[in-house]
């Protein structure tokens, strides 16, 4: 039982198996569920966001009306994933799911899941490698501000000055519990046993009871290239298989794009596929009613009309 919940965990419905895979970029951890795919049950990969697990898709995975195998890996510096210990570059995600297919889907086209970073990251490779992609989703994953060009002088001078700053490091929890009061004030329409579930995935214990995020510190670090919006349309606009882009109606970050961010505009952007708003969520839509988003998602991969969702959580 959780001290700052006071209930217990999140008791998984499906069971999730935890492997490790050696790609050429190094090594990541997969959660997997059901059995291995079949020409009834094409697999369906999951990719987390920034900060979050491959583990807490469980939510979704256990309201998923079939046994359809799923996987998840943790990204590189995530959760069970190893971390670099040296700056990211966005880049690489593309490098790791394309590796990562070669491993776990090798002749067939995948369903593609995404949430937030996920979701970006699933958008753009489904245009870069449509033939690897029999549907996509992008689960309030919409793309990032766009830039103008005179903003990189000022990204070079934060990335060069955190690099002299040396190693960067993240502050300790001094318990799960304490972490998961953190975590309840900035999640609160969070169901109090995931939240426990989640509390455990997103840290790593130290000594003495403190517990860590589950996170390489140097994801901290500024990209020193900065997101080029057109060339994300460029890519989307080259997807060919089904696509569905799931807004949550309260998302914390759309607002952030201003024009881009309003509802006509992203239809436009997305214009080969589907773009819908959840009711009733902020960001983490997946984690809050997953439910409803597992029968939505479902419909969708199926190719039948979204069903009413109104009453499942």
């Amino acid at each position: 039982m959780s001290a700052a919940t006071g209930v217990p965990p999140y008791q998984p419905r499906r069971e999730a198996r935890l492997e490790r895979v050696d790609l050429r970029s190094g090594e990541l951890a997969l959660h997997r569920w059901n059995s291995p795919a079949n020409e009834g049950n094409p697999l369906t990969v999951l990719l987390h966001g920034f900060l979050d697990t491959g583990e807490t898709w469980q939510f979704l995975v256990d309201e998923w009306p079939d046994e359809r195998p799923f996987v998840a890996p943790d990204w590189r510096g995530f959760g069970a994933s190893p971390d670099a210990g040296a700056p990211y570059w966005f880049p690489q995600y593309y490098a790791d799911l394309d590796q990562l297919l070669d491993h776990v889907s090798p002749d067939r086209p995948v369903h593609l899941v995404g949430h937030s970073m996920g979701g970006n990251v699933a958008l753009a490779y489904a245009g870069i490698r449509p033939e690897r992609v029999a549907a996509v989703v992008s689960l309030d994953g919409h793309g990032l501000t766009r830039r103008d060009s005179t903003d990189a002088l000022g990204t070079y001078r934060r990335w060069l000055g955190q690099l002299r700053e040396g190693e960067p490091q993240f502050g300790a929890y001094p318990s799960l519990e304490a972490f998961t009061r953190v975590l309840a004030k900035r999640q609160p329409r969070l169901r109090a046993d995931r939240l426990a579930f989640i509390a455990r995935a997103w840290t790593r214990p130290l000594p003495e009871g403190a517990v860590a995020v589950a996170m390489d510190p140097y994801h901290k670090l500024a990209n020193p290239v900065n997101y080029r919006r057109d060339e994300m349309e460029a890519c989307w606009d080259a997807i060919r298989c089904p696509l569905l882009v799931l807004l949550a109606e309260h998302g914390e970050f759309r607002a952030m794009l201003g024009e881009d961010g309003e509802l006509d505009a992203l239809r436009r952007a997305f214009h080969r596929g589907v773009v819908a708003e959840l009711p009733g969520v902020t960001h983490m839509l997946h984690h809050q009613r997953p439910a409803a988003v597992a029968a939505w998602l479902a419909a969708f991969l199926d190719g039948r009309e979204p069903p009413d969702v109104t009453d499942l959580d």
